[in-house]
């Protein structure tokens, strides 16, 4: 027979907390959210110095930026259900410990191997944050305006941090070096750590969902054989054994989890969830968005430095409307949700992130700079539009216990698109760049940009029938189903 441990954090530690407190405790958590969020765009600007200095290919530079993004997205699901079993401080301190450690490992890697693999090692402890965060987040603010104002502080830090990326990252490696952006999480991992352990109160799950082992290896194949069979398809060749046969082994892991998973008391992934129109198409919102989002990045960074000629600084500095962009339309968005629903920033972010990249299809090494300005300004745009109506389409209709598992999925769907954005765009434009790569190049991209237009035009389509009568009544239906459901848990073996 099994008893199911309930363990939960003690009033004082949580809502007994004083507002003082409650400030520090979400202030450490931004800590970990800001050095997580600046990784994702600091490392893509110094891609063209790692690829001098350490002599990498294109498909090396997509295994640095899909080593981290493909852990991520198999871990994060686990790192939430993890914190919830054995403490959510202890595993947050341990994601601080493991991305600190992977962040020293990457400024110290001799070679393109030992890169890749602190990469991974970094996702393992990253994947341990912000989910694990958004928890502590979550039981210590138990006022819902209260837990409102800090949701909004926590999302300004994401758009902070990928905005002040692409700079801190340029002046970092002109000056320093490509090692120094992986130093300054460091100290940063440190303080947090030991902030953690003087503020941060524990807290658990009072019934924390169980460990799906068979689950979680699937995932993790179905990702990695995917993304290994794109990177090194162009130097394989897209019709050969090694390429098919990890296409195959992709399809086989996911045959496999489907079933496994609808059978399962408490499965990792609830296949439920995608009966409901807006669940399913806010997930592949997420994917076309972060796909095109991973594209733009690992493109437009080569093309900038290897084409133009640019140094990272400046490359950095070409790049600030869009980053500027997306830092003011991010709270725009949430307030456009908030009162007229998420059809409206949805069909506006895929407009202006395929405007973005139609205006790039045209991209050449002569391009002129008021071009190149427009089409970030657009992707800047729609890129801060595009998050809070996927949270918010994820968790709409969802029964209130079931609304976090349903952000945790459509935040892993982010993942797995910027993974997959990677993969894809680089290894087209690589496989279509012919000559040199600097006069090759432009010409080559377009299949990228024209990837990105597709991902927009997507959103578009999906944020009109996702916000139709027909989708809300699948989302109410669905949440009916799941209300009234037996409690599977309670048979688990």
């Amino acid at each position: 027979m099994h008893i199911t441990r309930r363990v939960s954090a003690s009033p004082a530690s949580t809502t007994g907390l004083g507002p003082r407190r409650r400030m520090l405790v979400l202030a450490i958590c931004c800590m970990s959210l800001f050095i997580v969020g600046l990784d994702n765009t600091i490392v893509n600007i110094a891609l063209p110095a790692i690829r001098r200095d350490l002599n990498a290919s294109v498909s090396g530079l997509q295994w640095i930026i899909d080593a981290y993004t493909v852990v991520l997205a198999s871990l994060l699901m686990l790192a939430g259900s993890t914190g919830d079993r054995v403490g959510r401080r202890r595993t947050f301190q341990t994601g601080l410990v493991l991305f600190t450690l992977g962040s020293l490992m990457c400024s110290l890697a001799p070679s393109l191997g030992w890169l890749i693999a602190a990469r991974a090692l970094q996702a393992v402890g990253g994947s341990m944050l912000n989910p694990v965060a958004m928890s502590i987040i979550t039981n210590t603010f138990t006022e819902p305006r209260e837990r409102a104002r800090a949701i909004g502080v926590w999302g300004g830090v994401v758009g902070v941090s990928m905005a002040l990326g692409p700079l801190v990252g340029g002046s970092l490696v002109d000056s320093v070096g490509w090692q120094a952006i992986f130093w300054i999480n460091i100290p940063v991992g440190v303080a947090a750590f030991v902030l953690c352990a003087l503020f941060v109160p524990e807290s658990r799950a009072p019934r924390p969902r169980r460990v799906d082992p068979i689950g979680q290896v699937l995932v993790i194949v179905a990702l990695a054989t995917m993304t290994y069979a794109f990177i090194e398809a162009p130097e394989a060749g897209w019709s050969s054994p090694r390429t098919l046969g990890c296409f195959a082994v992709a399809a086989l892991a996911l045959a496999c989890l489907v079933p496994y998973e609808l059978r399962r008391a408490e499965p990792l992934i609830d296949l439920r969830f995608f009966r409901s129109a807006p669940f399913s198409g806010a997930t592949v919102i997420a994917v076309c968005a972060f796909a095109a989002l991973g594209g733009f990045l690992f493109v437009n960074t080569l093309y900038l430095q290897d084409v133009l000629g640019l140094s990272a600084l400046h490359a950095g500095l070409y790049t600030v409307p869009m980053a500027a962009l997306t830092v003011v339309c991010a709270p725009l968005s949430g307030r456009i949700v908030a009162n007229a629903g998420t059809r409206v920033p949805l069909v506006l972010a895929g407009a202006t992130m395929a405007a973005s990249g139609l205006i790039m299809t045209g991209l050449a090494a002569d391009t002129p700079t008021w071009r190149l300005m427009a089409a970030y300004v657009l992707f800047g745009l729609g890129f801060g539009m595009v998050n809070a109506p996927i949270t918010n389409t994820a968790v709409s209709g969802m029964p209130r216990a079931q609304a976090g598992v349903a952000a945790a999925v459509a935040s892993t769907s982010r993942q797995i698109g910027q993974s997959l954005g990677v993969a894809v765009i680089g290894s087209l434009v690589t496989s279509a760049v012919s000559g040199s790569f600097a006069t090759g190049f432009p010409a080559a991209s377009r299949v990228g940009w024209w990837i990105i237009v597709g991902c927009g035009a997507a959103v578009v389509l999906l944020g009109i029938l996702t916000t139709t009568g027909w989708a809300h009544g699948s989302a109410a239906r669905t949440a009916e189903r799941l209300a009234h459901a037996p409690d599977r848990t309670a048979d688990t073996p």
